[in-house]
């Protein structure tokens, strides 16, 4: 029978064992291997059961097991050397604390998805685990987030396959009470709700539940509660699930409720209220127009607010393809804005303005969250260096005129958590090198002094490390496909063959991610009998170990999974090579340690970071990809192998193309054909090779100094604490100073000048420009006096900067690797309202050499030039925004 109600019975520990209840519902023990082994050793069979997750073994463990437990004293000093080293973690300084300078007191961090562990299943793939991975390292660093995000019921999915390889999902029922979480609640012992208006007089309610990640509260928001209706209650019940009013209600949701949660959050726990706040991806955006309101009812309008907003708020994009972004129709967000709904004392359209596609090419019936997000955020970034030219293309037209390379959109390189992702294995083999302090401020803290120490670790050990992985990944893959098969109908008579897949002396190569059709799962199979030789090879075989969810409503990925589970079933080959369904963070973190060879083959340069690879390496595993993501910024082919493009670029990322000509291969086919053949080489003719020679020693020895110089090279450069710390120089310092400087007077003198600014500059030009070059070949190093005269309307110089912009012209003069430097006013205006500037020229590049003028707005408060993206060059008469070409002089 079915029960008609579900109740949580929480168990009543011993006085002696209580301190057991706070370490399990601080999320450190999803990365501090001494917490779990002390959870394990109450019961090893529970834990096992429970997937290590320590509140589900808390609630299994009988009473009578933990009344003997309760007067184990070796027991009890286990527990309380535990407890006493997380209050040492929480409350001691640490990095943070001890750098100079005025740090923000507090940051909040939202994110529609957080993969902190797999006990708490709330996200579908990167971006999640990138969240999840910036928390933990934020609370190793000592830095004061707090993450917002909400709880969903069912989370992502659970993948399984059908008899003939289709992805099935299920959504299991997620109880808060029985995860590591517990209910913010008021003074007064009430549970705490946040509010969000709909249209027809709805009201949308969510619950706040808090996670302890560490040192960093996570805020999660949750609509399943009585006081909704039907559609309300359903808002949070699965992440990216249901169509585009839900979307948008989730979004509304997660950054307008998110800030109302963390507004409640402080005022009942006394934190400092956030002074910067970080959206990770455009689905958070609307935490600014919150924000926004929030000032409104302090007094200020809404160009005043914008800019008190902007000046503390951090934007990150993950995309690096426009179809990747949330859009909305316009009509549909002014529905649920306005006086009928959420702001009803502002106009829509102020609201819409911040997302509407006002460039070429865009769609202004269209609400663009990534577009908000920027115009809402004073600083920007992309998750790695190629990431962020892409981004700067991307979305070049909101700063119409100026080159690309100029758009404010910088980059911070993604980095992974060692502690979560890195085996206990290679922590133990570290700490022997280097010392277990030491241990912890590599992999936690990102000191990135002691990496060294791991050029002195014997090859021996190395080796053994290796073939030690290797082995409990063999033996996890035989347990999970005898799972898979089992749920595919097969009888356990059938799969004997399983005791005999994979073999643990033989070539790994893992490949596992989210299956959109830009990662090219299936590119691997583009020559069958050539990949089945390789396989099968009577020397140097490999095998492979796929893993990867497709979204529910992709059929197409659907299909790409399908193609792939059915070469892995061919009796030929199903011992070399395997599919596992349901990738998650507990598989994860065996696959990666498991594999020698971590593949990746996306289309490039779409993929925008791509940390598995940077989780293998964590663990010595090689990485084999094409040079996407951080590969493309940190690849040596001490590290691995990159894998040749045809998309006009070679192995080390310069301009190839096929027959090395500089040219991209514009049909797919022929693409991707060359691609895989390009892989198959490498496995073929460097790879293989290479792992299966030995040298006098019997060792691979040219195998594991790849293997030392990816744990020593890149140990340090992918780690998440120096992506935080670079976070916390780079974006989050100076937008808190920012957000001190704006106050309400400042912010409304800014919005003023930047409205008197936009009025007056169509009258803002490049009236003449003149140098004393008095040839068109000069010799390097010469400089020469440049004078510019220029109308600035209603403006006076302090307004603007004139600036003269030099560099290398190409075969269309249009100057490339630009500097720019100011020029000073000499004098003005004149008769005919004209100022003249003045300044050296100096020729310091050979070969064509161009220069030009420019004009931009200029005022202390601004973060960048291009800002407004307002622009006047030579020839622009009327002083509007030019397509940014116009190079004043060339000299050959």
């Amino acid at each position: 029978m079915k029960a008609i109600r579900r109740i949580t019975v929480r168990p009543v520990l011993p006085e002696p064992l209580r301190p057991l209840s706070r370490l399990a519902r601080n999320l450190r023990w999803s990365w501090h291997p001494p917490t779990r082994e002390l959870f394990a050793a109450l019961d090893p069979d529970r834990w096992a059961a429970a997937g290590g997750d320590p509140v589900r073994l808390l609630g299994s463990v009988p009473p009578a097991r933990l009344a003997r437990l309760a007067a184990d004293e070796q027991f009890l000093r286990r527990l309380a050397d535990a407890a006493a080293d997380l209050g040492d973690y929480l409350e001691g300084d640490r990095w943070y604390q001890q750098q100079t300078g005025d740090l923000p007191a507090a940051i909040a961090y939202f994110s529609p998805e957080f993969g902190i562990t797999a006990a708490l299943p709330q996200y579908s793939g990167g971006l999640g685990i990138l969240a999840g991975d910036h928390l933990k390292a934020a609370s190793d660093l000592g830095a004061p987030l707090i993450g917002v995000g909400l709880l969903y019921r069912h989370g992502y999915f659970r993948q399984s396959l059908s008899h003939d390889g289709w992805q099935q999902e299920h959504y299991p029922v997620l109880d808060p009470h029985e995860l590591p979480l517990s209910p913010l609640r008021e003074d007064d012992g009430t549970p705490t709700q946040v509010r969000l208006a709909l249209p027809g007089g709805r009201e949308l309610r969510a619950r706040v539940w808090r996670a302890q990640v560490g040192r960093v509260p996570l805020l999660l928001l949750d609509s399943d509660v009585e006081e909704n209706d039907a559609r309300e209650r359903d808002v949070t019940d699965r992440l990216y699930g249901g169509g585009s009013e839900h979307r948008l209600l989730q979004e509304m949701l997660l950054g307008m409720g998110g800030v109302r949660a963390l507004r409640a959050y402080c005022r009942i726990t006394g934190h400092p209220d956030p002074e910067v706040f970080h959206t990770n991806e455009g689905h958070a955006g609307f935490l600014g127009v919150e924000r926004i309101r929030e000032l409104a009812v302090q007094g200020l309008d809404f160009d005043a607010a914008l800019e008190a907003v902007r000046a503390g708020t951090v934007f990150t994009t993950h995309t690096p393809v426009p179809a990747g972004i949330d859009r909305f129709d316009a009509d549909l967000v002014a529905r649920h804005f306005g006086p009928d709904a959420e702001l009803p004392d502002v106009d829509v359209e102020r609201v819409l303005r911040l997302g509407r596609e006002t460039y070429p090419g865009g769609d202004q019936a269209r609400f663009n969250m990534a577009v908000m997000g920027l115009r809402l955020g004073q600083r920007a970034n992309g998750v790695s260096l190629l990431h962020g030219r892409v981004s700067r293309e991307m979305f070049a037209g909101l700063w119409p005129g100026f080159d690309a390379d100029e758009v404010p959109i910088t980059a911070v390189t993604n980095g992974v958590h060692a502690p979560t992702w890195m085996a206990p294995e290679v922590q133990r083999l570290a700490a022997r090198a280097a010392g277990e302090r030491c241990t912890e401020a590599m992999l936690g803290a990102g000191d990135t002094d002691r990496w060294d120490t791991v050029a002195g670790i014997p090859d021996q050990d190395l080796w053994q490390l290796r073939g030690e992985l290797r082995g409990q990944l063999v033996a996890e893959v035989r347990s999970r496909l005898h799972a898979s098969w089992r749920q595919r109908g097969a009888a356990p008579a059938e799969l004997g063959w399983i005791d005999a897949v994979l073999d643990p002396g033989v070539l790994t190569i893992g490949f596992a991610r989210r299956v959109p059709s830009y990662k090219r799962l299936t590119l691997m199979l583009r020559d069958r009998e050539r990949l089945t030789a390789l396989l099968l090879h009577p020397e140097r075989p490999v095998q492979i170990v796929v893993a990867g969810k497709a979204h529910p409503a992709d059929d197409g990925g659907k299909r790409l999974v399908q193609e792939l589970v059915r070469f892995t079933d061919d009796p030929r080959v199903r011992h070399r090579i395997v599919f596992l369904p349901d990738y998650g963070m507990r598989m994860a973190q065996r696959l990666y340690p498991g594999c020698d060879v971590w593949l990746n083959n996306p289309l490039r340069p779409l993929e925008a970071c791509g940390t598995s690879g940077m989780k293998a390496a964590l663990n010595g595993c090689l990485n084999l990809s094409v040079l996407d993501g951080w590969w493309d910024e940190w690849y040596e082919a001490d590290f691995g192998w990159a894998i040749p493009t045809a998309d006009g670029r070679d192995a080390a990322g310069h301009p190839a193309g096929e027959a090395g000509q500089g040219r991209a291969v514009l049909d797919e086919e022929r693409r991707d054909d060359l691609e895989a053949a390009a892989l198959y080489d490498l496995l073929e003719q460097r790879i293989a090779p290479r792992f299966y020679e030995r040298g006098p020693d019997g060792l691979p020895d040219r195998w594991i100094e790849m293997v030392r110089r990816t744990l020593g090279g890149l140990g340090p450069k992918v780690l998440a604490g120096r992506m935080v710390r670079e976070y916390v120089t780079r974006l989050y310092a100076p937008a808190a100073h920012a957000h001190r400087a704006l106050d309400p007077g400042a912010a409304r003198s800014l919005a003023a000048w930047k409205s008197r600014v936009r009025a007056a500059w169509p009258r803002v030009a490049v009236d003449h420009v003149e140098a004393s070059v008095a040839a068109s070949t000069a010799e390097l190093g010469a400089t020469h006096a440049l004078r510019v005269r220029v109308r600035l309307g209603d403006l006076s110089p302090d307004d603007v900067e004139v600036q003269a912009v030099t560099g290398r012209v190409d075969t269309e003069d249009r100057i490339t690797d630009a500097a720019s430097f100011p020029l000073k006013p000499a004098s003005g205006p004149d008769l005919e309202d004209r100022w003249t500037y003045e300044g050296p020229l100096t020729l310091d590049r050979t070969g064509p050499f161009g220069y030009t003028v420019r004009i931009l707005p200029s005022h202390p408060l601004l973060a960048s030039g291009a800002e407004l993206g307002l622009l006047a060059v030579p020839g622009d008469a009327t002083g509007s925004p030019a397509a940014g070409e116009g190079t004043g002089v060339v000299l050959r």
